[in-house]
């Protein structure tokens, strides 16, 4: 019987399939590198295009910010400019306010009435004087409450005083002012 030694054989291909796993092993560790190359490299190509994205978005921020800091300082001229308006325009419809008044007093005043003082604080106005009577007080309070530009008279205080050796009612009236309002557009 012959005999045949197979054992360096298998010894070869034992090496050869050793070198083929290294060989393997070799190619897929440089394919593993290559694809963790290429994968690294386009995350880091996406995140430098989100950077630049972000950058030139902040810019636009940056200007809009600009903008809006502009119309924000537009609009308080214009605030501005129309709250002087409103003052001008309420200026002008109440310049002959003051006429209308004392016309208006002068007509509604009853004889036997003596005004001292007339003191307007914004719409109200208090009037101080002395009368004849009580009844004479009373029609000025009704003669106001009549009256189209006064409305809402009230007694503050009425008290008995000697004035040239007369005896006189002194009082203190408080009545409101009807604001005229002007249609736009009529001068």
């Amino acid at each position: 019987m012959i005999r045949i030694n197979l054992l360096p054989h298998r010894e070869e291909k034992r090496k050869a399939r050793r070198q083929q796993f290294y060989v393997m092993l070799g190619l897929v560790s440089v394919l593993a590198a290559v694809i963790w190359f290429l994968g690294f490299s386009v995350i880091n190509r996406e995140i430098n295009v989100q950077n630049e994205k972000n950058e030139f978005l902040k810019r636009e921020i940056a200007s809009l910010d600009k903008e809006i800091a502009e119309i924000k300082k537009i609009q308080e001229q214009t605030n501005a400019l129309l709250a002087r308006k409103r003052v001008i325009e309420a200026l002008q419809a109440n310049r002959t306010e003051t006429v209308h008044l004392f016309n208006e007093l002068a007509k509604q005043v009853p004889e036997g009435i003596y005004l001292r003082t007339l003191i307007q604080t914004g719409n109200r106005i208090t009037l101080t004087g002395v009368a004849q009577s009580n009844a004479r007080i009373t029609t000025l309070m009704n003669n106001l409450d009549e009256s189209p530009l006064l409305e809402s008279s009230t007694l503050v205080e009425t008290r008995s005083e000697v004035v040239n050796n007369r005896r006189l009612n002194a009082f203190s009236v408080t009545t409101v002012i009807t604001r005229q309002t002007s249609a736009p557009g009529k001068k």
